[in-house]
């Protein structure tokens, strides 16, 4: 018998009714597909059978959230920790057959830990051309008594070749002026004047401090124990897909990049080997319909981290 949530808890959650209801949307694959077939879909399967069955080059942006160097479990999948060797073996196995999947100018973001960005670097940099490495601050969990608190995680940028989309504009931060500068005859220095007041639109940097983690209070939360934020991913797919381009992830979970995907008018296909998760990413896209929002994500523009709630409330009043 489930709990009942608390008052603010707004995690997303699947009623046995539900379940039922979206398992028969999951797509399994017994031989090869065409896009029609897979096309905002999710699969739920195992990524060894899934990608033998998959069409070629119909990738725009690669998407790679595996699991972590860790022993770690995942509703029925356990994931148990590696030597390094062994992880970039594992890593490199599946590298190789998704590349057959990804169209010339494609991106490829690899999700990983500290301990997991040794062994995911030495196989991206054989088969991509490895442009950055973004690091996120992850402000989550309680510490280590013996140890520094893990607070960052690292994303792989990477491409194909050189032919690639890179939309700078389109992940501009929108931050508040302090200090600000004009020039002799008076006119603002890098910055405009506002009726809500003096912004600078900032190039995006490999260090990312504006991301919070999902939970119990955001409508975006599931039970996942890994869930990416929509922010994250909305970041991502800004700037390396333009509309109705496709988003692979073959490693869905609860299914956060579909659903940024669909927010932002791109298509997508997702793969994920549990179920329950698989249901759950089903859920979070029908919500899709009525709830277009990404936090910090508003007119276009991403805005400086705990500035957009205060400018909106103040608008109300």
């Amino acid at each position: 018998m489930r709990k009942s949530k608390a008052l603010r808890n707004r995690s997303i959650v699947l009623t046995d009714k539900e379940y039922k209801e979206y398992s028969t949307r999951l797509v399994k694959l017994a031989a090869a597909a065409g896009l029609h077939d897979i096309i905002n879909k999710t699969i739920n399967q195992d990524i060894n059978e899934a990608l033998d069955f998959l069409p070629e080059k119909f990738v725009d942006l690669l998407f790679l959230d595996p699991p972590y160097n860790l022993t770690k479990s995942f509703n029925s999948t356990k994931f148990s920790k590696k030597s390094i060797q062994e992880y970039a073996g594992w890593i490199e196995a599946f590298i190789k057959k998704m590349i057959p999947l990804l169209k010339p100018t494609a991106s490829i973001y690899f999700c990983g830990d500290w301990c997991t960005s040794t062994s995911a670097h030495l196989v991206l940099s054989k088969y991509f051309v490895v442009r950055n490495r973004i690091t996120w601050e992850r402000e989550k969990g309680r510490g280590a008594k013996r140890n520094w608190k893990n607070n960052s995680e690292d994303i792989w940028f990477c491409t194909l070749s050189n032919e690639y989309i890179f939309n700078l504009d389109a992940v501009k931060q929108k931050k508040k002026v302090i200090a600000p500068y004009r020039t002799q005859d008076g006119a603002p220095k890098d910055w405009y004047e506002d009726e809500i007041g003096n912004f600078r639109l900032t190039h995006p940097s490999n260090i990312w401090t504006d991301i919070s983690i999902p939970f119990w209070s955001m409508p975006e939360n599931t039970e996942h124990p890994t869930q990416k934020p929509e922010k994250l991913l909305a970041k991502l797919i800004l700037a390396s897909t333009n509309p109705g381009q496709i988003v692979f992830d073959p490693f869905l979970g609860s299914g956060t990049s579909s659903v940024a995907a669909k927010k932002l008018d791109r298509k997508y296909v997702g793969i994920e080997i549990d179920k329950k998760y698989s249901c759950l990413a089903e859920k979070r896209l029908d919500a899709v319909e009525s709830e277009k929002k990404i936090q910090g994500y508003f007119d276009g523009v991403f805005w400086e981290r705990n500035i957009l709630s205060k400018i909106l409330n103040g608008k109300k009043n």
